[in-house]
């Protein structure tokens, strides 16, 4: 498949997290295996999948960080669902899918990436999905993850497949997707009050998730399962990034 890429690096982090890390942006907190920052693994994951061009939502110290790596740093704007708009404009008139990636995943890889995107069907909506035995098994000790939906556990990715044509209906609704990730109330608007039904009486399945993203999007949408482990961790808190330092 080609593909363009866009890398959203805008989030801050403060605290303990902040001192371990050595930078209040998370994009540019370094793992080992060389000290590379997450963000900087995810470019090279990327170009190694194959991205024919690659664009970064940062600031000033995320552009001076990707130097020539990238084909275009698109400036952060003052908050996260503003960043996911203006990643979602990204190359904008291209008639190549658009890969959307998160900077915090600190094992990603190029291995990772592509196995996902080539089982991707042409014209589709998709994330990655890795079942949660796999993901244990990978990564031993690990704060918990997973979502159950109904008897099967698993593990999202924060990497998106998104066609061209869903791209303009997706950035009218970045702002409520954002905003709503961790408020159940707000996301009712987007997810819809019968998935979230379904979901708190423990009868939410992969197959209506993917009904509603498809009628949001207005094309196929599809939750890959078995997807790599690698796409499903990411350093989103202290104790993630902690592990990622400890079990390179």
């Amino acid at each position: 498949m080609i593909f363009d890429a866009v890398i959203t690096a805008g989030g801050r982090i403060d605290g303990a997290y902040a001192r371990a890390a050595g930078t209040t942006i998370k994009a540019l907190a370094p793992v080992p295996r060389g000290g590379d920052s997450m963000l900087y693994r995810t470019i090279v994951a990327l170009r190694g999948a194959g991205a024919r061009r690659i664009a970064v939502v940062g600031g000033e110290s995320v552009a001076r960080a990707v130097g020539g790596m990238v084909d275009d740093v698109l400036p952060e704007g003052v908050t996260g669902a503003s960043n996911l708009t203006r990643a979602l404009g990204a190359f904008g008139g291209s008639d190549e899918p658009l890969v959307l990636s998160a900077s915090d995943a600190p094992y990603i890889d190029a291995a990772a990436v592509g196995g996902f995107i080539t089982r991707v069907p042409t014209g589709a909506l998709a994330m990655p999905l890795a079942d949660r035995d796999a993901y244990v098994a990978r990564f031993p000790g690990a704060p918990p993850a997973g979502i159950r939906l109904g008897s099967t556990w698993v593990v999202n990715g924060d990497l998106f497949v998104l066609p061209t044509t869903a791209r303009a209906r997706l950035a009218r609704i970045a702002g409520r997707v954002f905003e709503g990730r961790k408020r159940p109330w707000r996301m009712a608007a987007v997810a819809g009050v019968s998935v979230l039904l379904r979901w708190w009486t423990g009868n939410l399945r992969i197959a209506h998730l993917e009904a509603r993203a498809q009628r949001v999007a207005g094309v196929a949408a599809t939750a890959l399962r078995a997807c790599a482990p690698e796409l499903c961790f990411d350093a989103d808190g202290l104790p993630e990034y902690a592990y990622a330092c400890q079990h390179p």
